[in-house]
């Protein structure tokens, strides 16, 4: 076996000792937490009055999503989740604040806003009937509320965020720009982890860069990437990376392919990169919270980012080889996969 191969075992034998040893770790998470709703069902034929499919729905499910997914997933896994962001008064917020409670996730930093619609995304699968196994997404809605949330309101949960970070082995920040963060609010709150020297993992929107400046590590989808490399006009995917690190001081960035892998860059001029393993990659809906969640874990546990990185990968090539796209990543699945991984080493080795 290849020294290389040798160092990934090595790392996979710990990552996979870390899911087993588990320590109750609190992890500060903010962000914004939506409904995802899914549809699924066959598409046969066309609407008569328009070139758009008419979908036969079969059944119907639904789950939290977003900053929401992710605190699901470290609970899953075993850590200790405190959670900060908003609701709307409404079913979808008291759908998921439900949810918190089954799975034992407290809800004291969810502030819920009177006359407030919830975020909601409401997509739509399907297939033809008896021509294929798998669906694919037909449509999306978002259903949302028109104001922008209260400034009073991202005020009070940052401040109550920045309570919870001291004791805290990592701090997650998922920002989709509804409200509960401002780029004041979230460089606060990536200083007070770096104060503490407490790793921060950011999830940005494109236009909310400025509130991942300084953090620790930043995810992007390969699309963003790609996309803003032809705004800075560059040639390469690795200098537009090393660019937007130096841009906005970030100690590193892991760029999400899918099929085409993870990469992480790092400030130092490190490049690693790491193939898909998936099997049969199905679906991608929820790549970023399995990444922000394996992060959260492994660099809260003191692993270094080489390490975290691997998690990351083997956490994304989970949901890719899901069958249902609300599915989050669990401590059974994530350890399996991870065994499975080790046994393709070595079994490449013979």
């Amino acid at each position: 076996m290849s020294e290389g191969a040798n160092e990934r075992k090595k790392i996979l034998k710990e990552l996979r000792n870390l899911l087993d040893e588990m320590e109750s770790s609190k992890v500060t998470l903010i962000g914004d937490i939506m409904l995802d709703r899914y549809h699924h069902g066959y598409s046969n034929r066309l609407i008569s009055t328009a070139p758009v499919p008419v979908i036969k729905i079969l059944r119907s499910e639904e789950s939290p999503g977003a900053a929401a997914h992710i605190a699901r997933g470290l609970n899953s896994l075993g850590l200790n989740v405190s959670i900060f962001s908003s609701v709307g008064d409404d079913r979808e917020g008291d759908f998921i604040k439900s949810k918190f409670i089954s799975d034992g996730i407290s809800i004291d930093g969810i502030e819920t806003v009177e006359n407030r619609q919830t975020l909601t995304k409401i997509r739509f699968f399907g297939s033809r009937q008896s021509l294929l196994d798998k669906t694919q997404i037909l449509l999306q809605a978002d259903r949302e509320a028109l104001e922008d949330l209260d400034i009073e309101v991202s005020n009070r949960l940052v401040e109550k965020t920045l309570e919870s970070i001291p004791d805290s082995c990592a701090l997650v920040i998922s920002d989709y720009d509804k409200g509960v963060l401002t780029d004041e609010g979230a460089q606060r709150l990536i200083d007070c982890a770096r104060k503490f020297s407490i790793p921060s993992i950011v999830d940005p929107k494109l236009t909310g860069l400025e509130r991942s400046r300084g953090a620790t590590v930043v995810l992007f989808e390969i699309r963003g990437l790609d996309l803003l490399r032809r705004r800075l006009m560059l040639e390469s995917a690795e200098e537009a990376a090393f660019s937007l690190i130096k841009t906005y001081d970030w100690e590193s960035m892991i760029v999400l392919g899918g099929i085409d892998g993870v990469t992480l860059y790092e400030a130092n001029g490190d490049i690693d990169f790491i193939p898909c393993s998936a099997p049969s990659p199905s679906q991608q809906i929820g790549l970023h919270d399995a990444a922000a969640t394996a992060l959260a874990a492994a660099l809260g546990n003191n692993f270094s980012m080489s390490s975290a990185v691997v998690l990351a990968a083997a956490a994304c090539e989970c949901v890719l080889s899901a069958e249902a796209s609300h599915e989050f990543v669990n401590r059974r699945t994530l350890g399996l996969w991870l065994d499975e991984l080790s046994w393709q080493l070595q079994i490449s080795d013979r």
